[in-house]
């Protein structure tokens, strides 16, 4: 979808100006792993209309095959609308507090964002089981999935159980999911769906905040793997203190990077995108982490979505760091200059 981010802090009534940019879980992280050297394939609906060409045309500059998304002649490109700040996870007004001088990341709150979606009745709120291209969505090695699309329609949930479904020879199965409680018609449904597509998952990435937000879980990683026992790995998102991956019944944590924060949208697609392709790389849950924690930052390290992630040989480099140094690094603004050249604005 395209996304529009205030041209200054404020509320959305209040903000005279947005700037356009590419918005969307599946998207970003499809971004993400091209830019990062992989092979990525974003499968989706857009409008025939001029942000539909737009997202096609940016999605398809950072390296991603947008041979598999259809045309919608009669539905629009879905859009939103955020002010800066954290994501909400429950139903609370945004609110907003001014930062002042001299404080640091780790002192300052983030404001919550005030967000407005305009996707009910979008081209990719249509998506179904029968609409597209079951070939497009096999042949990779990963299919990721984000739980933002059933929350869309029915149809999108039912091609999500479709997708979640055990069947010989898919693919691994990813799956980010993403509570968002503005966009369920019924948020009371949200966490008895989402928890039952999480469990035909391979793979799973939740934030602490979202397991408690969406199904009342509490008490941290092993709490919510206990709720959760059915993927072979599952990735639990603490926030700015770190994220522990479970393979099986092993635990690995890492301590997220101090991060001069830029904006917050987009780190959470980045970290799922740097988690993924260590794992297409085969590395370990320690190095798979720390990847993902790596890219989250260059995305922290820019206003919109996406962040120019860094060469792999500095990303290997900096993965490798022993636990004392991994912990004093601190990354700013200037860091993406030197490990990636120019930054992705689009």
């Amino acid at each position: 979808m395209v996304t529009f981010r205030p041209s200054r802090p404020g509320r959305l009534a209040d903000v005279p100006s947005f700037d356009r940019g590419i918005g969307g879980a599946e998207s970003n992280v499809a971004c993400t792993l091209a830019l990062a050297g992989h092979r990525a394939r974003w499968v989706s609906r857009v409008g025939a209309d001029g942000f539909g060409e737009h997202l096609i045309s940016a999605i398809g500059a950072c390296g991603v095959d947008v041979s598999a998304v259809a045309v919608d002649p009669s539905r629009p490109t879905g859009i939103y609308f955020r002010t800066a700040g954290e994501r909400a996870v429950n139903s609370a007004p945004p609110a907003f507090e001014e930062r002042g001088p001299g404080r640091s990341p780790e002192s300052a709150t983030e404001p919550t964002a005030e967000v407005a979606y305009y996707r009910a009745g979008s081209a990719a709120s249509a998506m179904a089981p029968g609409n597209l291209n079951p070939d497009s969505l096999a042949d990779g090695e990963i299919l990721h999935l984000s739980g933002i699309t059933a929350a869309l329609s029915a149809d999108c949930l039912a091609l999500m159980r479709d997708l979640t479904a055990p069947r010989p020879g898919r693919p691994l199965v990813s799956f980010d999911v993403n509570y968002r409680v503005h966009l369920w018609a019924d948020p009371a449904q949200a966490g008895p769906v989402l928890l039952d597509l999480a469990r035909g998952c391979d793979l799973v990435f939740v934030g602490e905040d979202e397991a408690e937000a969406a199904w009342g879980i509490t008490g941290g990683p092993a709490a919510i793997r206990a709720a959760l026992p059915e993927p072979a790995t599952l990735v639990v998102k603490q926030g700015a203190q770190g994220a522990t991956v479970f393979s099986g019944t092993q635990a690995t944590y890492e301590p997220s990077l101090k991060v001069d924060v830029v904006a917050s949208v987009g780190a959470g697609d980045a970290f799922a995108a740097g988690f993924l392709s260590a794992t297409l790389r085969g590395l370990t849950d320690s190095e798979r982490l720390r990847h993902g924690h790596l890219m989250a930052a260059a995305a922290l390290l820019v206003p919109g979505d996406l962040g120019a992630p860094p060469a792999r040989a500095e990303a290997d480099r900096l993965a490798a760091l022993p636990a004392e140094a991994w912990g004093t690094l601190r990354l700013g603004p200037d860091t993406i200059k030197n490990w990636a050249g120019e930054v992705v604005t689009t």
